[in-house]
């Protein structure tokens, strides 16, 4: 695919209460099982060039094709959360796009102006939120497509096709 055609593949939202939300996406749209992953560490991680990282928890289940994340923040610390939602407020967040070449579609953005807010590695993949509010209204993530990670979304996609009403919608993730 050519650098900056990347449709979407997530659609992430700042909650208050993962538990509480995923029950309301399930129960409303049978969205899920989430994995949850309680106070995500980062290998290496830059807000707004400094090493200042957040406490937050994510889940991560499907709705269709489509990823749905929710995200915590559990502390008052800055972040591209905090940015857009005070403490107490919560509603829709970034989109994510999987590249290819993460580097590339990296500079591509950087050369369009728009500022890269949050950059990570976690789980052996590169991530990156640029702060394209101006044209989308939210942040948009940048996220590399290694096989293992592809490999687990997947296997998150098949749970969401095998879920059944009587199962419930969480997962820990490890």
């Amino acid at each position: 695919m050519k650098p900056g055609r990347y449709p979407f593949f997530q659609l992430a939202y700042l909650v208050n209460d993962l538990d509480k939300t995923i029950l309301g996406w399930n129960q409303l749209l049978q969205a899920g099982p989430f994995v949850r992953t309680h106070h995500h560490k980062t290998d290496r991680f830059d807000y707004r060039e400094t090493e200042q990282g957040a406490d937050v928890s994510y889940a991560f289940g499907y709705l269709g094709e489509m990823m749905i994340q929710f995200i915590v923040q559990h502390d008052d610390t800055p972040s591209i959360y905090r940015e857009m939602f005070a403490t107490g407020s919560e509603g829709f967040h970034h989109v994510d796009v999987l590249v290819h070449d993460f580097e590339a579609e990296f500079d591509r953005l950087e050369r369009l102006g728009f500022e890269c807010a949050t950059r990570l590695y976690a789980d052996g993949v590169d991530a990156a939120y640029f702060d394209t509010r101006a044209v989308n209204g939210c942040f948009t993530e940048i996220h590399g497509d290694p096989p293992h990670i592809l490999n687990a979304f997947a296997q998150w996609r098949k749970a969401h096709e095998l879920w059944q009403p009587s199962d419930s919608p969480f997962l820990d993730r490890p």
